[in-house]
């Protein structure tokens, strides 16, 4: 769908995807000190379909990757289900260190 204008709401906390001036979706997300972590996307009923999730995650994707200081830790399906879905944005997502717990 042409016409999805997305930006960072900083404030809000969410990257946010309008169409014609209204909020179509949102991506919803809590920012630690090496890690962005997304909790929520929602996109309104009436734009289902046409994109408006997908140019949200690529936008978002984009900025943390053009930023460079987090990775990724996707709690929201949606999110983690599109880094499966394109492939070339996996090496943004966190990876747990590995336990060096002994019993």
């Amino acid at each position: 769908m042409n016409g999805i204008a997305v930006s960072a709401n900083r404030e809000m906390s969410r990257y946010e995807a309008r169409v014609a001036g209204a909020v179509a979706g949102f991506a919803e997300y809590m920012l630690a000190k090496d890690l962005i972590v997304f909790t929520h996307t929602e996109v309104n009923p009436e734009f289902e379909g046409q994109g408006v999730g997908s140019a949200i995650a690529q936008f978002a994707l984009d900025d943390v990757r053009a930023d460079g200081t987090r990775q990724v830790l996707p709690l929201c399906p949606f999110i983690k289900g599109w880094m499966e879905r394109h492939p070339d944005y996996l090496p943004l997502a966190y990876r747990a260190p590995v336990s060096t717990v002994k019993d």
